[in-house]
Formats: structure tokens, sequence, C-alpha cells
């Protein structure tokens, strides 16, 4: 298992009028090399979740455990942790900084005590796995578009050969077109190299479309963790939380209910797609 969360809790603002519940008994099991979507509305605790798989925050109670070692060990090695389980903030390209985008992928692996050409070689390799073209390697990171801002961010999580990469709302204020080259991109990646991927997201098309796993939080617990099927299935209880299925969940369901014998548990536009050619070509025999 690449990450167990046993029993986790966390409290802000613990002993003051302002304390509240984020995290509220945490039981998870993240294996090797799976495509995860956490999806929840506003405060639901999906950030506050994944700022503890790094040791960004601490529990208040219970215990993470990293390819079997327990991070909250007293001689545990954190900066280890953080070179493995990488995360990628929301609105990345507020970490950008350095004069060119090259020598900004560069800062991290250069942090972890590699020589130059090591350095430059991890560098080279993550701006090739994110698709940024090499003309703008030594642009500054400000003249990028949204979306080379956000594949030159991921890059320099991907330059320390992270294990595991958390992607907090990575395609936030992106068009449709750069939303679906990013999730895209991270999907191949994910494919080629067998990462661990986990997607923040509020969009449920995304999610459908992209993991392999759907964890929902609801006031800081999981309120489902399953397949995407499964969890969508219950797009009722989700409306009542403040989230929703799928679109072509309700389309789906409205074309059944006008009699067409469709597979209301497809939540792909392609799935969607095939079920309906196929319920269509029935009805003509």
């Amino acid at each position: 298992m690449s990450i167990i969360l046993d029993h986790v809790n966390y409290i802000y603002g613990g002993g003051t009028p302002l304390e509240r519940k984020a995290l509220d008994d945490i039981c998870l099991q993240i294996p090797d090399g799976q495509f995860v979507g956490i999806i929840g509305h506003t405060g639901s605790g999906k950030s506050t979740l994944m700022q503890h798989m790094n040791g960004l925050l601490k529990a208040t109670s219970g215990h993470i455990y990293f390819n079997g070692e327990d991070i909250y060990e007293k001689d545990y090695d954190m900066k280890k942790l953080r070179s493995k389980v990488g995360l990628v903030f929301q609105y990345p390209e507020h970490q950008l900084f350095e004069v060119d985008v090259f020598s900004d992928v560069c800062f991290g692996p250069k942090n972890l005590g590699l020589d130059k050409k090591e350095v430059q070689l991890r560098a080279f390799d993550a701006l090739q796995k994110v698709g940024l073209p090499m003309d703008l390697y030594y642009q500054s990171p400000f003249d990028l578009s949204g979306g080379q801002k956000r594949r030159a961010a991921i890059a320099g999580v991907l330059a320390m050969n992270p294990e595991v990469l958390i992607l907090d709302e990575p395609t936030a204020g992106l068009d449709p077109r750069g939303r679906d080259e990013i999730l895209g991109q991270i999907r191949q990646l994910q494919r080629q190299t067998h990462m661990t991927v986990l997607l923040v997201s509020h969009s449920m098309e995304d999610v459908a479309e992209y993991v392999d796993r759907i964890i929902v939080m609801n006031r800081g617990a999981v309120l489902y963790d399953d397949e995407p099927k499964e969890v969508f299935a219950h797009y009722k209880e989700l409306e009542k939380v403040g989230l929703a299925a799928p679109q072509v969940t309700y389309i789906l369901h409205e074309l059944k209910k006008r009699g067409l014998a469709v597979d209301v548990n497809a939540t792909t536009v392609q799935e969607a797609a095939d079920t309906v050619c196929a319920a269509l070509r029935d009805r003509r025999k």
C-alpha cells in the first residue's frame, strides 16, 4: 500500500471559539498506481485531506503511513516524504518564481542536493512529460498562457520524481480546451508511469472521465468511496450534500423514463453515446 490513513482527525483552531473539526475519523488506503478523484463541496475537507498526505498538516489524532512507515514517527524524514508525495496547489502558477521555466523546474531537484547534470536531466524529462513546447523552456513563466503555466508548475513537481502526485483543482479557471489538455496529459502520464494520482476537483465530468475511484468528502468525513459508476448511482444523495452526477447521468435517466433501454450507469460521454446508439439499434430491430 502506498498511503494508509488510520482514524485521522484534524481540528482547526483547537481550544478556541473558532474550533472546527475539519477531518472526522478518516480511514483510507490508496494503493500504488491508482488514479483517485476526491470530490466534495467547498469546506468538505478535500484540500485539508490532501495536505495531510504529504505532511503539510499534522493530524490532531490518528496515523498516516507511507510505504509502511508512520510519517509521525519522531525520526521520520518529512523532506523525503514531500519529494515522494508531490502536491500541486490550486492555481499552481502562483508557485512559479524563477526567471525562466527551465530554472523553475530545476528548483526542486536542486534542493535535493543532486548534481547539476541530474537536475537538468530531470527538468528536461519533466517538461517533456507535461507536453510543454521546447521553445518555451527559457521564456519567463509569467509570459505563458494559463494552461502552459499549469504544465510548468506540474513539471516542477514531477522533476522531484514523486511516487504520488496530488493535484488540487489543477484546471480551475481554465477554458474547456485547456482543462481537457491538462487532464488528458495527466491521464497519459499516469498510465505510462503507473504513478499514483489523486485529483481534487469540483467537476463531476472530469472525475467521471479520468479516474478509477472516487472518494466523496462531506463535512470532513468520507461519504462514498467506490468506482465512479457506483458513486454516481447515488446521484440523488449527492444532490443532498451540494454535489451532482455528470450531466450524462441525468440525460440517461430521463431517456430511460421515456422508454429507451439505456444503461443509466454510464458515466462518460463516450459510454453514454455507446449505450444510446445500442438502445436505438435494438429499437429498430
